[in-house]
């Protein structure tokens, strides 16, 4: 006896997700987003962890997006608890795109401090969507404290993720600037100037900031 046409359909989606040419798991992904099937979320979910291409991701991203929200947040909550960083940091991206406030009590410090940028980065990004009203300033006192972290990029998220909170990261960016270490120093001095002049760029920024630091009152460079 055959498997119904829509069972057979199904089959043949979940083994496209886990094919091994790239272009069939993002035509895949697409047809799946397209026609939205909670049977899918929880490979797609699982695909995400271990997609290797970046656009193939985004894809499956997009295509739970497409999905209802009660179905997939649930499961990318789960994800978040996961030892892969490639897992944790997906989802995160996820949850970022489908911006449901329900997922907020999931963004946990350890999260936002997590160890690897990409993970970080994605918290911070995801947190700045889901943040409720009235507790912006509790996650912009997270946030100050990986100030001078990590490369060039990683850096830039965090000063977006910070000017994206608005005026309530003054106090906070204000004690930073006179922090011992002149990188965050230098950080939280660049992402203030970029909050007043977003068309000034943080290379310029950041080249700036370091001249203020090196010029400072222990008049020391870094």
């Amino acid at each position: 006896m055959s498997m119904p046409k829509q069972d057979t359909d199904t089959v043949r989606g979940l083994r496209g997700l886990e094919d091994s040419s790239s272009s069939v798991r993002l035509r895949t992904a697409l047809a799946v987003g397209t026609a939205p099937d909670p049977r899918f979320i929880g490979k797609l979910i699982e695909r995400c962890a271990i997609e290797p291409e970046f656009y193939v991701r985004e894809m499956l991203t997009w295509a739970l997006t497409r999905h209802p929200a009660s179905m997939t947040v649930p499961g990318l909550v789960d994800e978040l608890r996961s030892e892969r960083a490639q897992a944790r940091s997906q989802a995160l991206h996820t949850l970022s795109k489908i911006g449901d406030r329900q997922a907020w009590p999931a963004i946990t410090r350890a999260l936002l401090t997590d160890a690897d940028d990409e993970v970080a980065r994605s918290a911070w990004r995801a947190a700045v969507v889901l943040v409720p009203d009235g507790e912006e300033a509790g996650l912009a006192g997270v946030l100050v404290t990986q100030l001078g972290r990590g490369e060039r990029e990683t850096r830039l998220s965090l000063s977006r993720a910070l000017i994206a909170l608005g005026e309530v990261i003054m106090p906070t960016l204000r004690a930073a600037m006179t922090a011992p270490d002149p990188r965050v120093r230098a950080h939280a001095i660049a992402t203030e100037r970029l909050s007043r002049d977003p068309d000034a760029g943080f290379e310029f920024a950041i080249e700036e900031a370091k001249r203020v630091v090196a010029l400072g009152p222990a008049g020391q460079e870094e």
